[in-house]
């Protein structure tokens, strides 16, 4: 018996192969496209505006705490803005004209522009370990309000400041000995625990309350110093706040 063998015609077998080949070409096409949606919706287009006079001339110091009260909010739910950094560095060159001055701890978990999702040229950042003032950091707080325009100064402290465990302990070392003299006056103004067995950097409350009374003596420090941010918080023209970030949850909040 003889076994049949099955032939296509030279045409069928082309048509065949170009139906393959588009098929596969409009399925390639599809799954592109939806690949395009899908980055657009993940990642919308990067922003590259940058703060401006104008901008900055409109703002009033309360605007700027709801700024970045939202910013903060986007930060701890990880949804913060997609920026080009590039192309703001390119605007900020000549000129900047930042919302505020923020006066930060040196802790290396304190991203103050992200914290607030704030982008280049939005926020002139001052830091000591400890975040307190002095005739520096005033100044620096002066240029930056009365001189370049920014309407809130921020004095933030954190959860867990190795400053100020360091000014709770009596820790020395080299300058630092000295450097912690300007924290030890918050550690005497919070006067419970009485125990001196827990009045220690081993006891979170404890460290937590330090640190939060040390931001609000700074911010009396700041108005008592300067005659300037004084005055200009009168007026209305600032605002001097202070404001606590939780490295746990990337939650500041604010003390008003």
């Amino acid at each position: 018996m003889k076994t049949m063998k099955t032939t296509f015609p030279l045409a069928v077998t082309l048509l065949i192969s170009t139906s393959l080949l588009f098929s596969c070409k409009e399925e390639s096409k599809r799954a592109e496209d939806t690949a395009i949606v899908q980055q657009t919706i993940e990642e919308p287009q990067a922003v590259t505006d940058v703060m401006t006079k104008e901008d900055q001339e409109n703002l009033t110091p309360q605007m700027v705490i709801d700024d970045f009260k939202a910013g903060n909010e986007r930060f701890v739910n990880q949804k913060t803005t997609n920026r080009n950094h590039g192309e703001q560095i390119r605007k900020t060159a000549l000129a900047q004209y930042p919302k505020a001055i923020v006066l930060s701890c040196v802790d290396s978990r304190v991203p103050v522009e992200d914290l607030f999702d704030q982008g280049i040229g939005d926020v002139f950042v001052g830091r000591v370990a400890g975040n307190f003032v002095n005739e520096d950091l005033l100044g620096s707080m002066e240029f930056a309000t009365k001189v370049a325009g920014a309407k809130l100064v921020v004095i933030l402290g954190h959860k867990y400041c190795g400053a100020v465990k360091g000014a709770i302990d009596n820790a020395e070392l080299g300058n630092l000995t000295a450097m912690l003299e300007n924290i030890k006056p918050a550690v005497k103004a919070v006067e419970e625990p009485q125990d001196k067995a827990i009045r220690n950097s081993k006891n979170d409350d404890f460290v937590e309350a330090v640190s939060n009374k040390n931001v609000l003596l700074n911010i009396e420090k700041t108005l008592a110093q300067s005659p300037v941010l004084a005055e200009m918080q009168e007026k209305g023209e600032i605002k001097i706040v202070g404001a606590t970030y939780d490295l746990s949850t990337g939650k500041v909040t604010f003390f008003e």
